[in-house]
C-alpha cells in the first residue's frame, strides 16, 4: 500500500471524526435548547437527518440544516423520540434499584436488563428507518420491530457497536461528552442504510 493511500485514509478518518464532534455538538446545544425534554426529539430527529445525508455524501451546511429540520420535526419528532426515551429511563432505574438489592434483585435485574436491550435494537431501527422512508407515524415501530426480529445479524451488529460506543464512553467520559451521541447516531445510521438496501435488493426480484 503506497503512502498517498495511507494519507487518504487517514485524512478520510480524521474527517469522520470530526464530523461525530460537530454532529454530537449539535444535538447537544439543541437538546439543550428545548430544555431537554422538548428538545430531545427534534434534536434527534435532526441528527440522524444529517447523519443520513452525510452517508449518502451530501454536502451539509451544519446548524442551518440542522436548525431547519429541528423546526419541523418540533412535534413529530418528539412523539416519535420521547416514549423509547422514557421507557428507557424508566427501565435503567429499574435495573439500577434491583442491581442494588444484591442477590435479591437478580432475577427482575436480568429481565430488566433483556427489556432495556429489546429497547436498543428496536430504537436502533426505529430512528433511522424515520429518516429515510416516509411512512404514518405508528408504522415506525411496526416496521422497526419486525426488521430487528427477521434481521437477527443486523441486530447483533448494533447491538454489538452500541454496547462498543457505550463502554468506550464510560471507559472515557471526556470521549463520551466529545463525540458519544454523535459517534452512535452517524455509524448507526450507516449501517441502517446498508442493511435496508440489502433488504431492498433481497424483496426486489420478488416484486416486492
Amino acid at each position: 500500500m503506497t503512502g498517498s493511500t495511507w494519507l487518504t485514509r487517514l485524512y478520510s478518518a480524521c474527517d469522520e471524526v470530526l464530523w461525530a464532534v460537530r454532529l454530537n455538538l449539535l444535538w447537544i446545544v439543541f437538546t439543550l435548547a428545548g430544555g431537554v425534554v422538548l428538545g430531545l426529539g427534534p434534536a434527534t430527529v435532526a441528527a440522524y437527518t444529517l447523519a443520513r445525508r452525510h452517508a449518502e455524501n451530501e454536502t451539509i451546511h451544519n446548524w442551518r440544516e440542522f436548525l431547519d429540520v429541528y423546526r419541523r420535526e418540533f412535534v413529530r419528532g418528539s412523539l416519535l423520540v420521547l416514549p423509547p426515551a422514557a421507557l428507557g429511563t424508566v427501565l435503567a432505574g429499574n435495573y439500577l434499584y434491583f442491581s442494588a438489592l444484591g442477590p435479591a434483585g437478580e432475577a427482575p435485574r436480568a429481565a430488566t436488563l433483556v427489556a432495556l436491550l429489546v429497547l436498543v435494537v428496536i430504537t436502533a431501527h426505529l430512528l433511522p428507518l424515520y429518516v429515510r422512508y416516509d411512512l404514518r407515524l405508528p408504522a415506525y415501530l411496526v416496521k422497526a420491530s419486525l426488521f430487528a426480529l427477521v434481521r437477527p445479524a443486523s441486530t447483533i451488529v448494533l447491538l454489538f457497536v452500541f454496547v462498543a460506543v457505550v463502554y468506550a464512553g464510560a471507559t472515557l467520559p471526556v470521549l463520551a461528552l466529545a463525540v458519544g451521541a454523535g459517534a452512535w447516531i452517524q455509524l448507526n445510521t450507516w449501517l441502517c442504510l446498508r442493511f435496508f438496501a440489502e433488504n431492498e435488493a433481497r424483496l426486489h426480484p420478488k416484486g416486492n
